[in-house]
């Protein structure tokens, strides 16, 4: 008999028409979610340069909201009204890969990241650094600048289980098609050039004759933006220069300069100096526990990855997919295949060879190149030497 057949009295029921029918449950219309990433603003639905917030935390790029709030002075997101003063400046910050993230915890933010924000500072942090250093301490600082706030002044940005806010096809200025036009736009449309699609080969031979004295650099060295500079200190502050003052004295595109200024060390690199201890993790498993010692100490990057994991309970209900007689058993796959999985922070890291750590007996924990997965030995082997990270 059909298992979605529900019997009543002798009589079968489809199971649908069961729960539309018996209950009255009706199938509730939605619209297409299209979903808007977390680092892009809600007006141009382009990555942001300058981004500033409201009190219900919905993220704009300064350059976009403030002709929108001139021309029209409401939200584009929910048509309310909305006064330029009401916005709040954010401070994201950048690691060296350039992807923002919490500069406390140092978790790279992404779509699925839950992201807080300081009304009275503008910083941003991950929730997580907020709800243990602010809310269960009960000491309400600004995690950077150690301003006092309540609790009233934290804005969730992102929250990954409420994305209302982030559907663009509910957004006001979308549904009713009201768009604001950048000025250069509608001076370059003055320009004839700017029609042209596709042009001959003469067509292309006349513009270069006229465009042949075209001063690209005085143009490329008036319009070129200022890379942020980072601030430096006393703890990660490096015995090298930036090298901008060299490198404005070769080029034209180059604003001078003329103060040499210290160049900032990676904040990896500065923290991870002042890791003197052992890390420690208890791994369960279906035949007992593994009390494990991690060299943070000497490999503080593997370390970091491998506790990090297991605080987001990324090994929970894996297996040890494979085992080899007197050499060793291999973990750490959800996929449960060897292929699979990935470290921390989403890509393969430098590794971390000691010579004074080896595959010195068994019971020894090593890191594959992946980042992700482990193995323990059963015995010495000399063969594995400067091929993992213990």
């Amino acid at each position: 008999m059909d298992m979605n057949l529900i019997s009543c009295d002798g009589v079968f029921f489809d199971f649908v028409f069961f729960i539309n029918c018996c209950f009255c449950f009706s199938e509730i219309p939605q619209a297409n979610f299209r979903r808007l990433p977390f680092d892009h603003c809600s007006l141009s639905l382009q990555p942001f340069e300058y981004p500033v917030c409201t009190e219900e935390g919905v993220v704009f790029d300064l350059l976009s909201i403030v002709p929108w709030i001139k021309k029209y002075g409401t939200n584009p997101i929910s048509g309310e009204k909305l006064e330029a003063k009401s916005l709040i400046k954010l401070n994201f910050v950048k690691n060296n890969d350039g992807k923002y993230h919490c500069p406390v915890l140092y978790n790279v933010f992404t779509n699925n990241s839950h992201i807080v924000a300081n009304k009275v500072t503008g910083n941003v942090f991950s929730s997580e650094a907020v709800e243990q250093l602010n809310i269960k301490t009960k000491t309400f600082k600004d995690l950077l600048t150690d301003e006092p706030f309540t609790r009233k002044d934290i804005i969730i940005l992102q929250d990954p289980t409420n994305l209302d806010k982030f559907n663009v096809s509910n957004f006001f200025h979308v549904i009713n098609n009201l768009k604001v036009l950048d000025p250069d736009e509608e001076k370059a449309k003055q320009d004839p050039a700017y029609h042209l699609k596709t042009t001959n080969l003469e067509t292309r031979e006349t513009l270069a004759e006229l465009y042949k004295d075209y001063k690209g650099d005085q143009l490329l060295a008036s319009t070129m933006k200022e890379p942020e500079a980072k601030k430096t200190d006393k703890i990660n502050a490096a015995h090298y220069s930036t090298g901008r003052v060299s490198a404005s004295f070769t080029s034209t595109a180059m604003t001078p300069a003329t103060i040499h200024e210290a160049d900032a060390i990676a904040d990896d690199a500065v923290r991870y100096q002042y890791v003197k201890k052992k890390g420690y993790v208890r791994l369960h498993t279906n035949k007992g526990d593994l009390n494990l010692e991690l060299h943070c100490d000497k490999v503080p990057k593997a370390g970091e990855n491998f506790i990090r994991l297991c605080k987001k309970a990324y090994y929970d209900g894996t297996v040890f997919h494979r085992s080899i007689r007197n050499f060793m058993i291999q973990g750490g796959d959800p996929t449960g295949t060897g292929t699979g999985g990935e470290s921390f922070w989403g890509k393969p890291f430098k590794d971390e060879f000691r010579p004074n750590l080896s595959h010195t007996g068994r019971g020894v924990l090593s890191m594959a190149n992946s980042a992700d997965l482990k193995w323990l030995s059963f015995w010495r082997k000399q063969a594995l030497y400067m091929l993992s990270t213990l």
